[in-house]
């Protein structure tokens, strides 16, 4: 049973950017590429670091999303929203000194709660897009990439921090962000009455 909640896992998130690439394609989402490339390179840190574990459910739902999120970025450098402000440098510093003590401290687990803490700051810009231009998101793929990672949550063989950190900081994070972007929807469309 677990085998068939990775695979499903990873078909969702993989399968999850395609909403998001049609929006992007019809110019309705305009993807924060500052966001997605930093969600790129952590995903894959924090898959390498659950394989490296034996954690493969986790790995497997990394991997997946490095994909999706590579998907967006080369979508997003046509497409997207490619501004990089002072908010956005602040971020990437944020980043790249979780990346330095990762490879400082050598350790999987750490490596995973670097990568989420990193993950959480690059998530920033795309968050406050989402706050101010929420018809600019698609929030089926949020909630989509956070159901994923619920399954692999349930599909997980241990309680480590390789194997639950990342995905339950999916679970919480893509939630949120669906979340933001349909109220801010919502209360926009009220405003606007």
């Amino acid at each position: 049973m677990k085998n068939v909640l990775i695979i499903l896992s990873s078909l969702i998130t993989v399968g999850c950017i395609i909403p998001y690439i049609r929006d992007v394609l019809k110019k309705k989402t305009k993807p924060r590429v500052v966001s997605w490339f930093t969600w790129s390179l952590l995903s894959g840190i924090a898959g390498a670091a659950s394989l490296a574990d034996h954690q493969y459910a986790a790995a497997a739902l990394s991997l997946s999303a490095t994909i999706e999120c590579m998907i967006v970025v080369i979508l997003g450098l046509k497409y997207g929203d490619r501004e990089f402000t002072k908010f956005d440098i602040s971020c990437q510093v944020g980043a790249l000194v979780g990346l330095l003590l990762w490879f400082l401290l050598d350790s999987p687990a750490i490596a995973v709660t670097v990568a989420v803490a990193i993950d959480f700051i690059g998530t920033l810009p795309t968050v406050k897009h989402a706050w101010q231009k929420p018809g600019e998101e698609t929030p089926i793929t949020f909630f989509l990439a956070g159901f994923a990672a619920l399954l692999t949550v349930f599909a997980a063989t241990s309680i480590q921090v390789t194997a639950l950190a990342n995905p339950l900081y999916l679970v919480a994070i893509n939630m949120t962000m669906t979340a933001i972007i349909l109220t801010r929807r919502k209360t926009q469309a009220v405003a606007l009455k």
